[in-house]
């Protein structure tokens, strides 16, 4: 599962893996220490690795730069890329953070969105998520044409309704025939 800050990727993954009835890897997690540290490559690439040795697994995040990726999709079966526009990840990136501040959710090893850290930071989610956008589409155009993935099925989502309809009909395929 792979998209822009604020697709809904954890959300996407947390019901495909519900369906499939297989574990669930958010690689935020992996990646997070205490005090919003992360892990050192090393560190991290064993945690994947540990994490999606299973034979089945869903995993949402991107973190290609780290190297998850290499460990991942050689041994993936499909990627789902949530590609939504701007207009659609910014809004759900508000609500998220907002209601996480309000509720002071924790998240990883201890960690929490402040106000400060989500808009008057310069690691902001905000900021990385219009900085990525584009990026983030020609990396994943470029990637999943190259060779050594075209054994990856590809479901390249621009609508979170054309994405909701693709877990529905996962749904249906695996429900139980009476």
């Amino acid at each position: 599962m792979v998209g822009s800050t604020g697709s809904g990727k954890t959300t996407f993954a947390r019901a495909l893996a519900s369906i499939l009835g297989v574990p669930r890897v958010e690689l935020d997690e992996l990646n997070w220490g205490p005090n919003w540290t992360p892990f050192d490559d090393a560190t991290f690439s064993e945690r994947v690795a540990a994490a999606t040795s299973g034979d089945a697994w869903v995993v949402d995040g991107n973190y290609g730069g780290r190297g998850a990726r290499d460990i991942i999709w050689p041994r993936a079966d499909t990627v789902v890329w949530l590609d939504l526009p701007l207009h659609v990840t910014l809004p759900r990136l508000w609500r998220r953070s907002v209601g996480r501040i309000r509720s002071r959710e924790e998240l990883w090893s201890g960690n929490r969105e402040t106000f400060h850290n989500t808009f008057l930071s310069r690691d902001s989610l905000f900021v990385w998520a219009l900085k990525s956008y584009g990026r983030r589409k020609r990396i994943y155009r470029d990637l999943l044409a190259r060779p050594e993935n075209a054994h990856l099925a590809v479901h390249h989502f621009t609508s979170a309704a054309d994405a909701e309809r693709w877990l529905e009909a996962q749904r249906r395929l695996v429900a139980p025939r009476i």
